[in-house]
């Protein structure tokens, strides 16, 4: 029977335990930690996602502020900008929402941040810390799947793992933290060649590849555990009908909202050959939050010298 791996029940956990170590950290004596999101211009959906992160730092107890700049903000304002939180003591996690709009370059501002307070783990020291086994931060949504494949007591070492997609935010930091807990990692991408025949040798298989569906049945072996990062947001009711067919709760969702969301994995046709699978929605989404919040209170505890077990 193929076990359902609940991102969004972990994700409730992760921030619950957040929550009770910042308590500790305030009881101590200690500033709780602050948050920082920068957001440029007014894109609706960047909107929403700093608005979630805000809300869900509030509730863990942190110091929360956004910075807003105007779409048409120059590379230096932006670049003043960060510099000032960098030096904000009060401040020890600094996300810049992504992406920037044109024509701002996202990687100087990336690179200017604090290392220290780099909680989205997007760096390049965070980076070259990762590969060499080194203390740094790191990105939340890998961070967010380790996790959950480990509370979830699904084995990693000696597996193989592999990986379809290679982005920065994702398949490679991926990659790194399943190779320090002794998986076997293959990262495939738009140019691999016989694609199927690589995935269906994963023990684990991440579909982070962003399109919509592409992961099928003969894409997976029986028994594997499949993880599926992407997110895509369908209006058509054809398209519902041909993912979902016969799906009553997706029909029903669909007639409600006039949308579902739906994965990199055609989940209807792939879940029954898994030993476990990811959701969407409910999987890995709701952890990238929480792993945010897990990052910023690491980035506190190092920079007030805290150990908070």
């Amino acid at each position: 029977m193929t076990v359902i791996l609940d991102g969004a029940a972990l994700a409730r956990t992760i921030r619950q335990e957040v929550g009770e170590k910042v308590e500790r950290m305030v009881a101590d004596g200690l500033r709780p930690p602050g948050l920082a999101a920068l957001l440029v211009g007014e894109d609706p959906a960047s909107q929403i996602y700093v608005g979630s992160k805000a809300r869900s730092a509030g509730a863990a107890g942190f110091l929360h502020r956004t910075v807003r700049l105007e779409a048409g903000a120059s590379q230096s304002e932006l670049e003043r900008t960060i510099d000032d939180l960098n030096r904000d003591d009060a401040i020890d996690g600094i996300l810049v929402q992504l992406p920037l709009p044109a024509p701002l370059s996202a990687r100087p501002i990336l690179d200017r941040l604090d290392p220290a307070k780099d909680v989205d783990g997007l760096h390049a020291l965070n980076a070259g810390r990762l590969w060499l086994d080194q203390r740094g931060l790191f990105p939340a949504t890998p961070s967010g799947i380790v996790e959950l494949l480990e509370r979830s007591g699904i084995d990693i070492e000696g597996r193989r793992a592999v990986i379809v997609g290679r982005s920065h935010l994702v398949g490679k930091p991926l990659a790194a933290l399943l190779l320090q807990r002794q998986a076997t990692v293959t990262i495939c991408h738009s140019r691999t060649r016989g694609l199927q025949e690589v995935t269906r040798e994963a023990d684990i298989l991440v579909a982070a590849v962003g399109r919509l569906a592409m992961i099928g049945p003969e894409f997976v072996r029986n028994g594997a555990t499949v993880v599926d990062v992407g997110i895509h947001r369908l209006t058509d009711a054809s398209e519902v009908e041909r993912l979902f067919p016969g799906n009553e709760a997706r029909r029903a969702t669909f007639e409600r909202k006039g949308s579902v969301v739906a994965g990199d994995v055609d989940y209807q046709r792939v879940a029954p050959l898994c030993g476990a699978i990811t959701p969407v929605p409910g999987g890995v989404g709701p952890l990238t939050v929480a792993m945010l919040l897990a990052n910023t209170l690491t980035a506190s505890r190092r920079r007030q010298n805290a150990e908070i077990a």
